[in-house]
This record gives C-alpha cells, structure tokens and sequence, in this order.
C-alpha cells in the first residue's frame, strides 16, 4: 500500500509552493540543507538574509519514514534535527550560506551541539548537488586552515536525503515564542560557546 503523505507535509509543501509562486515562476529558486543543533536556532540567522525566501525545520538522514518530534528526540530513527532553506542564488550564494552555517555551529562536536547531546543534534552539511559538495568541502577545509580553536573540525558533509518538516508548533519558533526561544538560547550557553569559536559575530 502507498503510504501517503500526512496534513503537515502537504501544508508545508503548498506554503512552499505559494513561496515559489509568489517569487516568479520564471526566477530558479535552489534548495540548501542543514543540521546545526537544535533547528529553532537555525531558522533566525538564515532568515535575516537577503535572498533567503523561506527555511523550514525538519528531520533528515534517518532511517524512518516521516517521524515525529518524539521520534526523532529519542534517537532511535537515525535523524537529525536539520533546517531546510530555499534561496534565490542570484541574490545570495551557497557560499554565503555555508558562511553563515559554520558561525551558527560548534564544528568540534559531531555527538551533539551545546547543551544538546545525542546523534539527533549533529552538525552536518546536507548536499543537493555535486556543485554543492565541492563548495561545502572548500569551506570545511577554508575552515580548517584558518581556524583559532585547537580542537579538530569534525562536521560531516553527506548527500541529502528525505527531508521531512517538523510539526507546526516548531516552524518559526523564535517568532511564536521569543521570550522561550531566548531562555533556551541562553540556558543552553549558545552565544557564549560562539563568541568563544569565532569571537563576536554579526549573523
């Protein structure tokens, strides 16, 4: 029997879809993955630039079919918490993407990120095309020649797979909950271990 796609999927793939539309049919929109930690602190500093059109948290690299949040915190389908941006790359490169990405992150971690432990919050670089590899491995090794931490870079870079949007609750969760996201933020000592890797950041 052929599974089908649950209410929240469709929502999400008709936003997207209206986002597109909205943009001009005739403009090619591209499609950019990451994992970075917990994705409510993922979605901000991708969506403050220029030429980002929407970005959706959601989970990907697992081994499930559509899992949920619950799922997915208990570590035993194989996902990880990832954010799913879509761009117009004549107003902003994958490479400005994968800038952004490395000064939102802890590329020293690869068992979590801050006060997250488990597979389920691994950094990873999600790859749609083979130009992305080549620019995603430029900058892992950019980074690794010029970085101020002794600690090795250990952040995978790996093909993207199914990518499934998390429930509503967690889209744009800094908007609906800014004081929680804020106590979150802070109570998980994100900005500070930031500050410590890349001193003071302007994403």
């Amino acid at each position: 029997m052929i599974a089908l796609p649950n209410q929240l999927t469709l929502c999400m793939l008709f936003l997207l879809g209206f986002s597109l539309l909205a943009h001009g049919a005739g403009e090619k929109m591209a499609v950019a993955t990451f994992a970075g930690g917990c994705f409510w602190c993922m979605e901000p500093p991708f969506d403050a630039l220029d030429g980002v059109i929407s970005t959706t948290s959601g989970y990907t690299g697992g081994n499930q079919r559509d899992p949920s949040y619950e799922e997915v915190s208990s570590g035993t389908t194989g996902h990880a918490e990832a954010v799913q941006v879509v761009y117009d790359p004549n107003k902003v490169s994958y490479e400005k993407l994968l800038e952004v990405f490395w000064r939102n992150v802890d590329p020293t971690r690869n068992d979590g990120q801050f006060c997250d432990k488990g597979l389920q919050y691994r950094p990873a670089i999600f790859f749609h095309n083979e130009q992305q590899r080549s620019l995603a491995e430029k900058s892992k090794k950019k980074i690794e020649t010029t970085k101020m931490f002794p600690e090795a870079v250990v952040i995978e870079i790996v093909r993207a797979v199914a990518f499934y949007p998390a429930e509503a609750y967690h889209q744009d969760y800094y908007h609906k909950n800014p004081l929680r996201y804020k106590v979150y933020r802070l109570g998980c000592q994100r900005d500070k271990r930031l500050k410590e890797l890349w001193g003071e950041v302007n994403f």
